[in-house]
């Protein structure tokens, strides 16, 4: 496996570094918990279920094997871990959902009563897990809040098996007229309604300035080959404003 080269990573408005990063990210997403479900599915027209669904299901090769050894890390209050377990049987082995965010995990876990899920509180950058230990690793709009993206995908790529496969689901920036119309209502509009919300305009006028900052997909699918992924490829979801990266461990 190759090095990663790239040291770029979400830094939200006064941090200096990964760790005031990482604090900051952690704090900003216990504070917004309370209403994250309601923001999103009201922010996003609902369109975020159709993303998780479709993320989902593109895994449901590796979620129909029973054996399989799942996570879902930055799951938030696990709605992507939820759209995985559709596509497992009742007997398989539970799906691990982790976040380092205490209260959005709390959230989660209320969620995952009488499911097979198994919360559990964790960062990103240092999984509790055994190398070689993982068939999947699902992200899905929190990979782009890693104080370092290249430190977490050397993390994803040392917990999973050889043969195993990650999957982001992330935000990016269209371009052509339905850029210009994202760009508008992401960084004018959602910023106001997520204030008027949530009472956290901080936290709001952060995500389209992560979105910004967070690389473009062929940096990203760049930064995954350096990780030591093969196979790596980007589809776009909603002509752009998201999309899945998914990658292979040799």
């Amino acid at each position: 496996m190759n090095a990663p080269t790239s040291a770029s990573g979400a830094r939200p408005a006064g941090a200096t570094d990964e760790q005031s990063s990482s604090v900051a990210v952690q704090e900003m997403f216990d504070s917004i918990a309370p209403r994250y479900d309601l923001l999103n599915h009201v922010l996003s027209c609902n369109i975020d279920r159709l993303w998780w669904w479709r993320a989902a299901r593109a895994f449901r090769r590796i979620l129909a094997r029973p054996e399989s050894a799942i996570l879902d890390i930055c799951c938030g209050t696990g709605d992507m871990a939820l759209a995985l377990l559709r596509h497992r049987a009742a007997s398989a082995r539970p799906v691990l959902a982790a976040d380092f965010s205490h209260a959005m995990l709390v959230r989660g876990a209320a969620k995952f009563q009488n499911r097979s899920v198994v919360a559990i509180e964790a960062d990103a950058l240092h999984l509790p897990l055994a190398t070689d230990s993982l068939d999947l690793i699902t992200s899905a709009f929190g990979f782009r809040n890693l104080a370092n993206y290249g430190a977490g995908l050397a993390e994803f790529h040392r917990v999973l098996r050889s043969g195993g496969e990650l999957g982001i689901l992330d935000f990016s920036e269209p371009g052509g007229f339905i850029g210009k119309l994202y760009a508008f209502y992401f960084r004018r509009v959602l910023p106001a309604i997520g204030e008027r919300l949530s009472g956290m305009g901080s936290a709001y006028a952060y995500l389209p300035a992560s979105v910004k900052r967070f690389p473009p997909p062929q940096r990203m699918m760049e930064m995954m080959r350096e990780a030591g992924f093969i196979q790596v490829s980007w589809t776009p979801y909603s002509f752009g404003i998201a999309g899945l990266y998914r990658g292979v461990k040799p």
